[in-house]
């Protein structure tokens, strides 16, 4: 049995933060070291229902074998549910190009996923404790990082909950030797070849020599941080909200197919450069691209576009417009009849062929009729090409698509998107949603028409 004031530590954070509760299920993640069979006893003699799972990463030969052997016999001991997998770790590395680390980590927590559904387990308990997110600091603070890298290790994530994070490693081992239970020691722990590890056991204890509660101090700062952080974060929300344009928002979860901001906002906001790093974080762009868009946002040109592994920005105006960057490109498709029409699998049209004196002509600017006389079959829908020329209705003479469009304030985005009819000659009879050409327009002579009618338009 633990002591009662080490369990009271626990059973308090836990409650407080309301991280547990009994009616659930819970995986243990167990290596053999002392967090982990801490966590374990914690959570059992606090009535929990748990189960242990442990990984066999085949990384330390001999010892790995050793750690499987101590956590079986452990679970045994305390009729805890164990569960077991071993994976060949180097090989899942060198097959993804990542790090043996990295591939660990990979590897554990999809097995733990997948183990949770399994077992209809409620969540994943984790023994990080204290000084591993003192740890935490100190390695973001080296790298460099914003203020949430400042909070040390969150006691939840997403299916991952950490109960030990009140309490520091010398308790655990204390708590340990009071109740005469053993555990295994990892070996690699004790080397310095991870930044990680250099913190441990370099850093740490040289700045101990300064101040010995340092970790203490470190702990207190980050809980006070992550308060900040609260406040920091319900003022950004509303920030954010003040400057986009479209779609409206409700929080910081942004949707994924881009928003539009309003530079002119945007500038008028406390912290220009934070609101935008918090709105294009989610789109993938660098804190670098970030940074030095907003030193520049009064003066970059028009037009200019940035481009994230899976978004691209662009400037236009007094606004930011994010999209996703897209792979497709737009076949165009013969209209050889009337009837109904999908293009590109998004975009449906109607085509028909009536008498004006049966017909009722539409306002709807994503309707447009024309005289049946002026025009022929077969219709191409197609998106804008480069010298694209129409006569707009109402004018006289030709004007290009693209002077059109830029006149109609549209962005650069909207008119690579833009979709126009022709006819059998080549020539545009409608500038899609925008303006139907001069050359075919319904006169005090005509007598037929063809309707064109927009069933789903994707950009409505």
């Amino acid at each position: 049995m633990l002591n009662k004031s080490f369990i009271e530590t626990v059973s308090n954070y836990i409650k407080k933060n309301k991280l547990l509760c009994k009616s659930g299920k819970y995986i243990v993640a167990l290596s053999g070291g002392a967090d982990s069979v801490t966590l374990a006893l914690t959570l059992s003699q606090l009535g929990y229902t748990i189960e242990a799972a442990h990984c066999n990463f085949h990384l330390r030969g001999k010892e790995s074998d050793r750690d499987e052997i101590f956590c079986k016999e452990f679970c045994s001991q305390n009729n805890i549910p164990f569960h077991l997998i071993h994976f060949d770790t180097v090989s899942f590395a060198q097959l993804h190009k990542i790090s043996i680390e990295m591939a660990a980590r990979q590897l554990r927590y999809a097995y733990f996923e997948q183990l949770m559904k399994d077992i209809d387990a409620t969540a994943i308990c984790v023994a990080h404790h204290k000084d591993d997110s003192v740890e935490t600091v100190l390695m973001n603070l080296i790298r460099g990082t914003g203020l949430h890298g400042l909070t040390g290790i969150a006691n939840r994530n997403g299916h991952i909950i950490r109960p030990l994070l009140c309490v520091f490693r010398q308790e655990i081992e204390q708590t340990l030797a009071l109740a005469h239970q053993k555990y295994v020691t990892d070996s690699t722990n004790l080397e310095d070849d991870v930044v990680r590890n250099k913190i441990r056991l370099n850093l740490l204890p040289l700045i101990r020599g300064m101040n010995p509660s340092v970790s203490e101090s470190i702990a207190h700062t980050a809980q006070r941080i992550e308060q900040a952080a609260l406040v920091f974060d319900a003022a950004m929300a509303e920030s954010v909200k003040r400057v986009i344009l479209s779609p409206t928002i409700n929080s910081l979860t942004l949707p994924v197919n881009g928003v539009k901001i309003s530079i002119s906002q945007l500038t008028a906001e406390v912290s220009p450069e934070y609101t935008l790093y918090y709105i294009l974080k989610t789109y993938g762009f660098t804190p670098s691209q970030i940074e030095q868009l907003a030193e520049n946002l009064q003066t970059t040109a028009t037009g200019k576009i940035i481009s994230s592994a899976t978004h691209q920005l662009l400037v236009n105006r007094n606004s930011l417009i994010v999209e996703p960057i897209s792979s497709k490109t737009y076949t165009p498709i013969k209209i050889p009849e009337e009837g109904i029409y999908v293009c590109n699998n998004e975009v449906k049209l109607k085509f028909e062929q009536m008498d004006i004196a049966q017909s009722t002509i539409s306002r709807d600017p994503l309707c447009a009729c024309i005289d049946e006389s002026k025009v022929a079959f077969p219709f191409t829908v197609r998106t804008v090409q480069q010298g694209d020329r129409f006569v707009p209705f109402g004018m006289k003479g030709s004007k290009l698509v693209s002077d059109f469009l830029t006149d109609c304030k549209m962005s650069l985005f909207d008119k690579r998107k833009q979709l126009v009819i022709t006819d059998a000659t080549g020539c545009i009879i409608w500038l899609a949603g925008l303006r139907i050409s001069n050359k075919c327009r319904i006169g005090k002579s005509t007598q037929r028409i063809i309707k064109i009618t927009f069933i789903e338009h994707p950009h409505n």
